[in-house]
């Protein structure tokens, strides 16, 4: 019964969220967290994870939650069900195209959605930031000093070196983490 839950789950998610692997953030959270099919600490390294591996951010959270509730299985219908809507509707798109572009209203329709991914995308960032170094919005239950002076480090060296690859913010990220928490544990 959990690969026809983590289909219906991650399917719903890929359906009716627009704007992309972080967009589905606050979904996949709540839907995973709320299930007990992790914890939010387990979800946040899950994220981490797949941030930091190639590959389309929804797709490899769905992928990483499917395994740890069921296995390769699970990895497999929680995937199928994240990308299922989106390979769907761009099937349909993709047949009548040239039909809606043609339509003002519809190319308003798309100007329209755009501040919408913008504000989720933003709500998102301010979510992360707040519950990882504060312990939530308004929860103010701890400060993570070490978190906060590795995010400054990194956004003053995309700042400073703007032609610097992302990449290597990822692993330098990932280096000054497992340094710091080695030395100075919370």
């Amino acid at each position: 019964m959990i690969y026809v839950e983590l289909f219906f789950v991650f399917f719903l998610i890929g359906l009716f969220t627009i704007g992309g692997g972080y967009a589905m953030i606050p979904l996949i959270e709540d839907q995973v967290v709320s299930r007990g099919w992790l914890t939010y600490e387990k979800m946040l390294n899950f994220f981490a994870i797949a941030e930091s591996t190639p590959g389309p951010f929804a797709v490899n959270t769905a992928t990483l939650v499917g395994f740890e509730q069921g296995g390769w299985l699970g990895a497999f219908v929680a995937t199928l069900g994240v990308i299922l809507p989106s390979f769907i509707i761009i099937l349909i798109i993709a047949k009548f195209i040239q039909n809606f572009m043609k339509y003002e209203k519809f190319q308003w329709a798309l100007q329209g959605v755009k501040p919408i991914v913008v504000g989720m995308i933003a709500a998102v960032v301010v979510n992360l930031v707040f519950k990882n170094i504060f312990g939530g919005l308004f929860a103010f239950s701890y400060f993570d000093y070490i978190a906060l002076s590795i995010m400054v480090i990194i956004v003053v060296l995309r700042w400073r070196f703007k032609k610097l690859n992302p990449i290597y913010l990822i692993i330098i990220s990932g280096l000054l983490g497992m340094l710091a928490y080695t030395f100075f544990p919370i």
